[in-house]
């Protein structure tokens, strides 16, 4: 193959770079002088689920060189300046224990040691150096580290002996593969993207090629070569010629559960990837597994697809532009959009004769004609009943010995309990049919058959499930009964379009299903406003021949709501009486349910007292619309006698089964506009702090994700925080951080989150908020706020240096208030007190307001830090500002105190000023301004 053509070289060597997640760049330096685009040494950061990426850009960091040992990344920059990373020192990412730079010949080496258990991948790519860092796997963590070596790049060795080629992938982690011969040529393919590094004999002609998400690699070999697969570690052993031992593990199935297809047993499987064959120009999929080794012994073919033996994982062929090869776990699904073209289920088995007593074959899967549930004859019903069901053991015996047995009996017999009205009898016997014949599946009348049953017993979802099979797409029988279960579950407008996509073949079942499918039809009517045709249904059932008294009263509950409908209520509520004392929990509750909404709009029904009947009513028959009406009419009352946690309550303890049926949807409409009106509305502000707390932790799961949520939060915080409940506040906000929130909106929250408990002197606590938030692409001003938290944090913590690295060159109000605090604090009275009157700025001008607490606060630091510095011209100045601030101030002695200026050679002492300092709180003023700025951020007494 070496020597082939030019048209014959296949998958030239290409170079991809596959990302793991989407990781949005921002400069890593908090403040733009400090990674100037275009400077000669650019350090970039990004993070996202899996991983945190390091960029080195710029003239000299595009250059960079990157090697590991062990636990040790060296990055190597061609410049004697250090670079800053002083951030990756501050708060270094997940996997990251520490970062130091060294001086080498010529260059600085960034020397990062990564955690225990953590991992590294890097390359180039769009003109930058990058490194890709992970943090060490927890219990149950789905992401696996990235299994390429560092420098993006697999060393594939060969070596030739005797008559064997072996090759070796030396992978880094664990990878899927599939290995498999397809015409001329070994293919090997894996589930990750990476360069192949190969070198050694037996390689002429190989040829790799790299995807997003894939690398796959062509093997020229002679005709006849076994070819063999094993994992040892994280590395694969192909091995071409000689002897290759049998593979198994690999097992294909018919599945006809909801259209034709076939499934594939293969454990690990990973990915689904599509080649194309260049050498042949046609399209096949590879589905790659992890080791162990597991292969496909003999191929398979059907119409749609075939499938190729393997050495490991899976290879399948088609000739159609739509085949669907789905990777799921330890299940490989191979299906079309309208199922496979694959033979008969039951053309190998064996034909029966019927016997003569037996219910023959409906002419639609789905349809119950009258036959089926006569009994002319000796003995009647018992001894039919009897003759089919030992005609069905009989076969179902011979069937657990012979795959090929029959199946006629066993039908016969489901056709007569269906018939009957046993659905619970019906369904157990079809269940076994198919346990020991799978493939009935995809026999149209077992599915119909078992739907059929299920629907008259209730069981409306497992109806649905056999009534969606591929085996009975476009059969109008079946569409009657998709009509019925709609209407059971309240879905009115998909009712009435799939019973007139059935109404053809309505008039072939059973009178008492006639009957059922009509009054359903006619509900269906009503509820969607066409009175006309739900009269004409009305009169189709009510002609029905011996139709029985539930069915009547069904019906008869069906007229009350046209009544209702043709604003008729007093006729509507006669009928409602009548029926509502009927022995039927299924019929007399929606039957009650309408005699109270009538009374309640005549005035002959105080609220309470409808509130207890319902209460009563919503425990009386569960799981249908039935329910869901109920509750939504308690709910509404509730809500509309001011009782809203009574409402949320009855709203919320619906299963979970009512709210997924057909206008579940308005059952949480109303939940959400309840808690809406509580928290975003104000319906809630008459409560106390407290027991507004405890209303929104009883039901916070209703909590919108977004800006509402983070509105209904904040208003209740802030009233939590007026009264000084700061624990209570802090809780609030971090469950709404951490359970409910993505992005710049759990960003915000923190941010709120970390000043609460800055607030409530806990430091340590404020910066895991804010760390735990950090994101990319946050709007400046959020930025600003939290950088100026986060350096009070460290301040609080006397990490005044790391504080001041923080804040740089950030002169927003907040940073300098907080670098003003810091040099206080770090006794440097004269860079401190200028930083505190430059906040004051013209406000002496406003001599009619008086200063605030805040404002207060910092002239009396002013001054006292101008007199602890000896700048006399300052206070001077400041005094003859400020000195009329004194009247009708808090603290007017402190304010003289700090004006009064240098008095003598002792009074600038620290020691004179240490009760004043005292007195001057600068975080009680913070505390009071941030309190100030939560009432303004929720509109507080609007």
């Amino acid at each position: 193959m070496s020597g082939a053509p030019a048209k014959k070289r296949v998958l030239q060597t290409t170079v991809a770079a596959a990302a793991a997640g989407v990781v949005v760049f921002a400069p890593l330096a908090p403040a733009p002088s400090l990674a100037q685009a275009g400077a000669p040494v650019e350090i970039r950061i990004g993070a996202n689920a899996g991983f945190t990426r390091i960029e080195f850009a710029g003239v000299v960091g595009a250059r960079a060189r990157v090697r590991q040992d062990g636990r040790t990344v060296v990055v190597r920059i061609g410049t004697t300046a250090a670079p800053d990373v002083s951030r990756l020192r501050v708060d270094p990412p997940k996997g990251l224990e520490k970062i130091e730079t060294r001086a080498a010949q010529g260059a600085t080496e960034l020397v990062l040691t990564l955690a225990e258990g953590a991992g590294a991948t890097s390359g180039a790519a769009d003109g930058a150096v990058w490194l890709n860092l992970y943090a060490p796997a927890r219990d149950g963590d789905d992401l696996r580290r990235s299994p390429v070596p560092i420098g993006g790049a697999v060393p594939v060795a060969a070596e030739v002996k005797g008559q064997q080629t072996i090759m070796r992938f030396d992978w880094s982690g664990p990878v899927g593969a599939a290995v498999f011969r397809r015409g001329e040529a070994v293919w090997a393919v894996f589930d990750h993207a990476a360069r192949m590094q190969m070198k050694g004999e037996g390689l002429n002609g190989a040829r790799w090629a790299a995807g997003p998400d894939f690398t796959a690699v062509r093997i020229p070999v002679e005709p006849g070569q076994a070819v063999a697969a094993r994992a040892e570690g994280s590395t694969w052993v192909v091995t071409i010629g000689g002897t290759a031992p049998a593979p198994s593990g690999v097992d294909i199935e018919r599945d006809d559960a909801v259209k034709a297809s076939l499934t594939a047993r293969m454990a690990g499987a990973t990915r689904t990837v599509w080649l194309t064959d260049p050498m042949i120009g046609d399209r096949f999929a590879a589905v790659t597994a992890l080791a162990p080794g597991k292969g496909l012994k003999v191929g398979r073919r059907t119409v749609d697809a075939g499938f190729l033996p393997t050495a490991h994982g899976l290879a399948v062929e088609t000739p159609t532009d739509d085949l669907s090869v789905t990777a799921d776990g330890d299940l490989v699904t191979v299906t079309r959009p309208r199922g496979l073209t694959l033979s008969s289920p039951t053309a190998g088995l064996e034909r029966a004769a019927e016997g003569a007593d037996a219910p023959r074959a409906a002419s639609r899967p789905a349809l119950i004609p009258a036959d089926w549930s006569a009994d002319a004859g000796e003995g009647g019903f018992i001894a039919r009943h009897r003759g089919l069901q030992d005609a069905a053991e009989r076969e179902s015996g011979r069937a657990a010995e012979d795959p090929r047995a029959p199946i006629e009996a066993r039908l016969a017999y489901a056709r007569f309990l269906v018939g009957h009205g046993l659905g619970f009898e019906a369904v157990g016997v079809l269940n076994a049919l198919i346990k020991q014949t799978p493939a009935m599946q995809g026999v149209a009348e077992v599915r119909g058959l078992r739907g059929a049953a299920r629907a008259s017993i209730g069981r409306f979802n497992e109806a649905e499930a056999d009534f969606s099979s591929g085996a009975l797409a476009g059969d109008p029988s079946t569409k009657v009964w998709q009509g019925y279960v709609a209407a059971q579950q309240g879905d009115w407008a998909n009712a009435r379009r799939l019973f007139a996509a059935g109404a053809g073949v309505v008039d072939g079942f059973a009178p008492e299903w006639r009957a059922r499918f009509g009054a359903a039809h006619a509900m269906a009517a009503v509820e969607t406003g066409d009175a006309d045709a739900a009269r004409e249904l009305l009169a189709y059932v009510f002609s029905q021949p011996n139709v029985s008294a539930p069915d009547q009263l069904t019906a008869r509950l069906v007229q009350a709501r046209l009544f209702e409908l043709d604003e008729k209520p007093e006729r509507a509520l006669a009928v409602y009486k009548a029926v509502a004392r009927a022995p039927l929990d299924g019929i007399a509750t929606p039957a009650r349910l309408g005699v109270i909404k009538l009374e309640m709009a005549k005035g002959a029904l105080k609220a309470d007292a409808a509130a207890a009947q319902l209460e009563a009513l919503k425990w009386r028959w569960r799981g249908d619309a039935t329910e869901l009406a109920v509750i939504r009419t308690l709910g509404e009352l509730y809500l509309s006698q001011g009782r809203y946690r009574e409402a949320l309550t009855t709203l919320k303890t619906a299963g979970s089964k009512i709210v997924t049926l057909p206008g579940g949807d308005r059952l949480q409409a109303d939940l959400d506009n309840a808690f809406r009106a509580l928290f975003l509305e104000g319906a809630a502000d008459g409560l106390q702090p407290v027991q507004a707390l405890a209303l929104f932790f009883d039901f916070r799961e209703l909590t919108p994700v977004g800006a509402d949520g983070d509105e209904m939060v904040r208003r209740l915080a802030r009233r939590l925080i007026d009264v000084d409940l700061l624990d209570q506040a802090a809780e609030l906000l971090k469950y709404q951080a951490e359970n409910r929130l993505d992005g710049v909106a759990k960003a915000q929250v923190s941010t709120n989150l970390a000043a609460v408990y800055l607030m409530n002197r806990q430091p340590e606590e404020a910066l895991k908020a804010l760390w735990s938030s950090r994101t990319t692409l946050l709007p400046a001003a959020m930025n600003l706020e939290r950088r100026a938290l986060e350096a009070r944090a460290l301040m609080e913590l006397g990490r005044y240096e790391h504080a001041l690295e923080v804040l740089g060159k950030d002169t927003s109000p907040a940073a300098r208030d907080v670098r003003a605090d810091i040099l206080w604090k770090q006794q440097q009275w004269g860079a401190a007190a200028a930083l505190y009157d430059q906040r004051l700025g013209d406000r002496w001008k406003e001599t009619a307001v008086p200063l605030s607490e805040v404002e207060e606060t910092r002239l009396i630091r002013a001054g006292a830090g101008y007199s602890l510095a000896r700048d006399a011209g300052a206070l001077t100045r400041l005094s003859k500002n400020y000195a009329g601030f004194a009247e009708g101030a808090r603290s007017p002695g402190a304010i003289r105190v700090a004006l009064a200026g240098l008095d003598g050679g002792d009074s600038g002492r620290p020691q004179d000023f240490a009760a004043l300092s005292a007195g001057a709180d600068a975080y009680a003023g913070w505390i009071a301004q941030t309190k100030a700025e939560f009432r303004a951020k929720t509109g507080a007494g609007q």
